[in-house]
């Protein structure tokens, strides 16, 4: 593992390679190497950065379909998620999931679906497991602002507090679900104080303060450990891009170039960056761009699986 002089410079790192290969991922898009939609989080991956950086190999964390973040923040193989995403034999997931369905076992990745919300209560069957094995780890389940307006996240939060489960549910409030802004869907953005009338602690973040966030949810996540219960959190955050691709759509009418601008402005890649010492920053940089690079060319030249493979797995 790879030694920081502190922890801005961890998450960082951690921040970079994701904003970085999702960006190569986007200049690669458009050729039709990559064989599957892609969901780009550029903007938003500070949340996954400042959360994951609390969580052990042994702890859970699953994520979304825009998860290339969470994967890469877990430890996910960035060679096995690149190949994954050319749908090669050496991918994460054998090329059979792409972009959307990334996984890691081995790092406690757990498996991402491309339907929305439908990954919260596979995360709280991973806490439910964790408790009744008398375990210490924790699970963090990621969502979207959409995500909550599936029957599955009220039912999933009400189970967890119920039965106080090891589980941190964490919102990514870009106010978008797909290119239905929130105020359309929302009688009142008041998720947070909904949340806690549950009994859970929760807490919303309006700004991208990544320190704040990672303080408190250390807090949280050493309180869980001791069999405190599940927490909430709401973090308001941009996306950068479209929906799925590799593209700006505010031309499109269902959101402002202002506010774009102004959270562009408080890019945290950029913010962070610049308080770390300028020859870490340029060797952390220069390794990141090296892996990349190096991912790239593992995906190209791996196969794509077998023909005689199609029917593994298969079991209906």
């Amino acid at each position: 593992m790879t030694e920081y002089s502190s922890l801005e410079a961890r998450l960082y790192a951690s921040i970079a390679l994701v904003r970085r290969a999702e960006e190569v991922i986007s200049e690669i898009y458009p050729s039709d190497k990559i064989k599957s939609p892609v969901h780009l989080a550029i903007g938003q991956e500070y949340i996954a950065a400042a959360v994951i950086d609390h969580l052990r190999e042994t702890d859970y964390a699953a994520g979304t379909y825009r998860g290339h973040g969470v994967y890469l923040a877990k430890g996910g193989d960035l060679n096995s998620m690149m190949a994954e995403l050319y749908g090669k034999k050496t991918g994460c997931a054998q090329g059979r999931a792409g972009s959307m369905h990334l996984v890691e076992a081995s790092k406690g990745v757990i498996g991402m679906s491309a339907v929305v919300g439908t990954g919260i209560p596979v995360a709280v069957g991973h806490a439910l497991a964790i408790k009744q094995q008398r375990r210490n780890d924790v699970v963090v389940a990621f969502m979207g602002d959409g995500s909550t307006e599936e029957g599955c996240f009220s039912e999933s939060i009400n189970f967890a507090a119920l039965h106080k489960l090891p589980i941190l549910f964490v919102v990514e409030n870009n106010r978008l679900a797909i290119h239905e802004p929130l105020h359309k869907r929302w009688a009142a953005d008041t998720l947070t104080e909904r949340i806690a009338t549950y009994g859970i602690p929760a807490r919303r973040f309006l700004e991208p303060d990544i320190l704040a966030i990672h303080e408190h949810v250390g807090k949280v996540i050493d309180d869980m450990r001791t069999e405190a219960g599940p927490a909430f959190i709401e973090c308001h955050t941009h996306r950068w891009y479209e929906h799925v691709g590799p593209c700006e759509d505010y031309d499109q009418g269902y959101r402002s170039l202002e506010e774009g601008e102004q959270w562009r402005a408080k890019d945290v890649y950029v913010t962070l960056g610049q308080s770390l010492d300028e020859k870490e920053k340029a060797q952390i940089d220069q390794d990141i761009e090296a892996s990349i690079q190096a991912a790239v060319e593992f995906a190209e030249q791996s196969p794509f699986p077998a023909a005689e493979e199609l029917y593994n797995y298969v079991y209906a």
